[in-house]
């Protein structure tokens, strides 16, 4: 191989090299031997003493005062004779006095504490603070964008799954048959993949799941570990944590697939304060009580309309995203009346409606007063024309403002015109802004950046820009 053909990555000589302090009982052991084997096969070397390493990572034990007074030490002694220290184990799981960990009241300056069996927030830290050697499994992957791997959608933005199945029972739903019931991941592993996105260029990620707000119910919020913190496995630090990440990248975060629960209600006050877009895609189906209640939702429609309300008022930017099912078994005339009165009075930004489809294995299918199909295709259209009316008076209100909107398509450099969304936009599913070529010619703009548009029209779900 020419030299100019070299690969760059570190020799045996060169790679990383890491001390390791265990301490404890013999389970605190055998984490450690689990830290050592994964920084072995991704190249890291071992170093005998906290001087002559890149990195000491210490084990503790938390058990008796004894161990904790060890523990202590033991972490001091490596910040003396090193400086750069990671905290692991049971001793990291012990609260401070201002919402931190003992460890950091006590050693402030290490730089990341995690609690026990944190293997992969440990490796997580590491990554940060000292780069990897050459992963002949993760690196040489094409396209890909590293840790979270290869993702099918353009390169600005990109689809983050947080939980998989649902613990719904919906009579026109199987996915649970398929899928099983809620499993959320682990909040370390979702916020790894997060960063590792925007890292690598994505300027919009898209949460989704079966049953968003229901994120980390399945483990009673358990606790977790995120760059040394600790973080609930819940849907509101979730989001927090994912706008700070989003933050210095200036990118957007977009929540999908989130059901009314009253928890969501915390939401909003970040949406309003710009952490995440004010953006909300709420899967209502309904609106009437007794359609609800066949349909067995975890709603109903007065206090999903109540809840609407209260959103709008604590962020009046806020743009709701919904979809509908119209000609549900039993559904009369007064019931669906009722939907199109909700989706009028609640102001429903974006609505996508489904008329009644006998999925296989469905409970609904059982249930009496199935209507003909032709009746559920009207009363598909009707709903869809109250649809369009609303939306196009709220797309109306935007004409004459200026947005920032991320540009899905630029031809010329944007000099022939484009294709971009705003906030109030999720991609594929809801409407575009239509960008006319700018009237400087030095405005140029490529797919995936963002740009200030002055809105100066509708064409039907659509806007008109022209790019300032």
């Amino acid at each position: 191989m020419s030299e100019a053909h070299a690969p760059t990555h570190p020799t045996a000589e060169q790679a990383p090299k890491i001390a390791f302090a265990s301490l404890g009982c013999p389970k605190n052991l055998t984490d450690s031997e689990l830290i050592l084997t994964q920084l072995s096969a991704e190249g890291y070397r071992t170093s005998k003493s906290f001087e002559g390493a890149d990195l000491v990572i210490v084990n503790t034990c938390g058990f008796i005062d004894d161990a904790v007074k060890e523990s202590l030490d033991t972490i001091g002694e490596a910040l003396a004779g090193n400086g750069r220290v990671i905290v692991t184990g049971c001793l990291g799981a012990k609260a401070g006095k201002e919402g931190g960990t003992l460890i950091q009241d006590v050693h402030p300056s290490v730089l990341a504490v995690t609690g026990p069996h944190a293997a992969q927030e440990v490796m997580d830290v590491v990554h940060r603070h000292l780069p990897k050697p050459h992963d002949p499994f993760i690196d040489l992957v094409p396209g890909a964008f590293g840790e979270a791997g290869i993702k099918l959608t353009p390169r600005h933005y990109a689809y983050l799954k947080i939980s998989e199945g649902c613990n719904h029972r919906c009579t026109f739903c199987i996915i649970p048959s398929m899928r099983g019931d809620l499993v959320s991941r682990p909040i370390g592993d979702v916020l790894k993949e997060a960063r590792a996105l925007f890292e690598g260029g994505v300027k919009e990620l898209l949460v989704v799941s079966q049953d968003t707000s229901a994120y980390g119910v399945d483990v009673k919020y358990r606790t977790g570990f995120w760059d040394g913190k600790p973080v609930r496995t819940r849907l509101y630090e979730l989001v927090q944590a994912l706008g700070e990440l989003a933050k210095p990248h200036g990118a957007w975060v977009r929540l999908h697939y989130v059901y009314p629960y009253p928890s969501v209600d915390e939401l909003i006050p970040l949406m309003n304060e710009g952490l995440v877009l004010p953006y909300l895609d709420v899967p209502l189906q309904h609106s009437h009580p007794d359609v609800l209640k066949r349909m067995k939702r975890p709603a109903s429609g007065e206090k999903n309309l109540e809840r609407i309300q209260r959103w709008r008022e604590a962020c009046p930017q806020l743009v709701i995203r919904s979809t509908f099912i119209a000609g549900f078994p039993g559904e009369t005339e007064e019931e669906f009346q009722h939907l199109l009165d909700f989706v009028r009075e609640a102001r429903i930004d974006r609505a996508g409606c489904f008329a009644y489809s006998d999925v296989q294995g469905a409970v609904a299918n059982q249930l009496p007063g199935m209507l003909p199909v032709q009746l559920r295709e009207e009363r598909r259209a009707r709903f869809m024309a109250v649809a369009e009316e609303v939306s196009t008076a709220r797309l109306q209100q935007r004409v004459g403002s200026t947005m920032q909107v991320l540009a899905d398509k630029a031809v010329g450099l944007g000099k022939k015109g484009g294709v971009a969304r705003t906030y109030a936009d999720a991609p594929e599913i809801d409407g575009v802004v239509h960008l006319l070529p700018p009237e400087k010619a030095s405005k140029t703009y490529k797919a995936g950046e963002f740009v200030r548009a002055r809105i100066v029209g509708t064409q039907g779900h659509d806007l008109v820009g022209l790019p300032v």
